[in-house]
């Protein structure tokens, strides 16, 4: 028995999904065929767009564009006229209504009417792209019409107005999965401009776009790093949201010429393609700050309003610079800090957030990003380590002077104070005021479960890794560390699959086969310990390595030689990796030196020292307690 109903010569078959037309099937969309049978099963009265949107999307808001762009369709494949229509009238301000003559012949045998054909693949899109034009009709609805002022800029508003563009307050009875409504992935934004220069500007625009969705309690967004991957790629979205583990996908592109720029974005399905939302926005560079922190706060309300029922934390930007130039030297400096840690690249960022604080002293993004920066190079020793990491933490605590809700500053501050101060209570309420800034970040997530390994809390690291790798799966580093956590604690299996998935996806990543080297070694198995160990890219990581494994082989000389050679290239940054080698040979008191060498270093190897199992031979010794004392560890 078919669900059928006819109106002059079409029939529509409800129960698959098919329209005919004098027996030939006519193309329709699957949206567009639930609209078309919405207003045929209410044929005769006007149907209003918040009743269909309720009905067919009751879950997800929808830009009454869309539906729009649908009426168009089914309007093309019945052959009807707007101006003079025969089955869908438009009725300005009100809706739409079905006025052909409906016969429901529900129950009619299968032989009276056409066979279908083959079952087509579904389409990945079920519409083309809506261009940003004004709404048939306007919509009863109070929250419709503040929907409608939000949509208006870039930058922050962008990612409010996306989010309220998507989530719904829902009014079914229905609860949708928390990944089908609350999991979204920002990839990089084309650079469309005339003579393709401006990949700062648009790789900087999709980075604050991650960090605006972040800020909202309960929504999955996907890092930075995992998101970048698709950079450049035409990849499948149902590929990308797989991978990327959401459901929903935020693109777009920038065209920039002079001091003109137009940002297209568009919010889309990743399992269908279908296109949720759209907007194009044109503006002046020079223009654009003026009237942002208005936009933002429609926006925002426009947010609490369609998302957290009036929950959510404000998208209180701050992007924002009376200088334009400023602006532009910032985002020029995260595009050189995110390629890398290499010095040239690290020198470039300072130097143009140095020309950015020149502009605007007072653009606190700056400062919390030369703090950033700073931190960095002080990491990785290339400048004098002492003023490397007080300059970081005079920047950030400027930033957090001028801007108290920067959860960027206070990452900042927290990652110098782990690193350089060992300020752990300090750190803790830095993580915990990002955290509550920006839920979402998956920097708060990884850098806290760096503090509570520092703290012994190894299940709780664990944890928070876990949740930082679900946050940016793609990132081989989060992958790298959460592996690294697991062998601590033992579960070998465990961090044999999260090694492994480092390399698959990056084989050339540093660190990796030293740490599979050290998890074999813990398992009693050296001799293929070395193999990973001779594969490992990182001299210092394999010198360290070779100390251990040749005297778990029994080969003193080689590891004797191993160690003179880290000892001598690396005696100046890397005095924790000299201790390690030590206390696995059983040579405390070489150990104690060398780690009495890196407490004055400030060495960042130390912050593993509760927890490393290569230590475990002296944390029986007093000068192991003392040392924790010193750093202010629980013992």
């Amino acid at each position: 028995m078919r669900a059928m109903k006819s109106f002059k010569e079409f029939r529509l078959d409800t129960a698959n999904h098919l329209l005919w037309c004098n027996g030939d099937r006519v193309p329709v969309a699957p949206k567009g065929f639930d609209v078309l049978a919405y207003l045929i099963e209410h044929a005769g009265r006007v149907v209003t767009q918040d009743e269909i949107l309720d009905a067919l999307w009751p879950e997800t808001y929808v830009n009454p564009e869309v539906l729009r762009k649908y009426i168009q369709e089914i309007r093309k494949a019945l052959a009807d006229r707007p101006d003079n229509p025969e089955f869908i009238e438009t009725l300005p301000k009100r809706g739409y209504r079905f006025i052909a003559p409906v016969i429901d012949e529900s129950g009619a045998e299968p032989g009276d009417l056409p066979a279908p054909p083959p079952t087509e693949p579904q389409a990945t899109e079920e519409m083309a792209q809506a261009e940003a034009t004004p709404s048939e009709s306007k919509s009863s609805s109070g929250k419709r019409t503040l929907w409608k002022r939000a949509i208006v800029l870039v930058l922050a508003a962008v990612a409010a107005t996306v989010i309220g563009a998507y989530f719904r307050r829902p009014r079914s009875v229905v609860t949708a999965s928390p990944l089908k409504n609350t999991s979204i992935a920002v990839l990089p934004f084309a650079d469309l401009s005339p003579a393709k220069d401006q990949e700062y500007f648009s790789d900087g625009l999709a980075e604050q776009l991650i960090h605006d969705l972040a800020k909202v309690s309960g929504l999955k967004v996907v890092g930075r790093s995992s998101a970048f991957q698709f950079k450049g790629k035409n990849e499948d979205l149902r590929d990308v949201g797989r991978k990327l583990g959401v459901a929903n996908v935020l693109e777009g592109s920038v065209r920039r010429e002079g001091n003109h720029v137009r940002i297209t974005a568009e919010l889309i399905k990743t399992d269908d393609g279908f296109q949720l939302w759209t907007q194009t926005y044109d503006r002046k560079i020079n223009d654009i700050f003026a009237v942002q922190d208005e936009i933002s706060r429609a926006a925002t309300e426009a947010l609490r309003l369609k998302l957290l029922s009036g929950n959510s934390q404000p998208l209180a930007s701050t992007l924002r610079s009376v200088n334009p130039e400023a602006y532009e030297a910032y985002l020029q400096a995260k595009y050189f800090l995110g390629r890398g840690t290499g010095k040239e690249d690290l020198n470039k960022a300072l130097a143009y957030t140095d020309t950015a604080l020149k502009l605007d002293q007072k653009y606190a993004p700056a400062w919390a990003l030369r703090a950033s920066v700073q931190n960095m190079m002080a990491q990785f020793s290339l400048v004098e380590v002492s003023e490397g990491f007080r300059k970081a933490r005079d920047d950030a605590e400027r930033a957090i002077a001028l801007d108290p809700a920067s959860a960027s500053a206070y990452l900042a501050l927290a990652k110098t104070q782990i690193l350089y101060d060992w300020d752990w209570n300090a750190a803790d309420t830095c993580l915990t005021k990002a955290a509550a800034l920006e839920p979402g970040n998956e920097e708060v997530f990884r850098i806290h479960s760096h503090l509570s390994g520092v703290l012994g809390n190894l299940d709780e690291a664990i944890r928070l890794e876990e949740r930082a790798v679900t946050l940016d799966p793609l990132r081989a580093n989060s992958h790298l560390s959460l592996g690294h956590l697991l062998y601590i604690a033992g579960r070998y299996d465990e961090a044999h699959t999260a090694l492994q998935k480092a390399l698959d996806l990056n084989p050339q990543a540093a660190q990796v086969h030293s740490a599979l080297g050290k998890v074999l070694l813990a398992e009693g198995k050296p001799q293929q310990a070395l193999v990973e160990i001779e594969k490992e890219p990182s001299e210092l990581r394999k010198l360290t390595g070779e100390v251990l494994v040749y005297h778990a082989l029994g080969h003193e000389r080689n590891s004797n030689a191993a160690l003179a050679a880290l000892i001598a290239k690396y005696d100046a940054d890397s005095a924790y990796q000299v201790a390690q080698g030590y206390a696995f040979r059983g040579e405390s008191g070489h150990a104690f030196e060398w780690l009495e060498r890196a407490y004055k270093q400030r060495d960042g190897g130390l912050s593993q020292i509760k927890i490393d199992p290569l230590l475990k031979t002296l944390r029986h010794d007093q000068r192991f307690s003392l040392l924790l004392t010193r750093m202010r560890l629980p013992k």
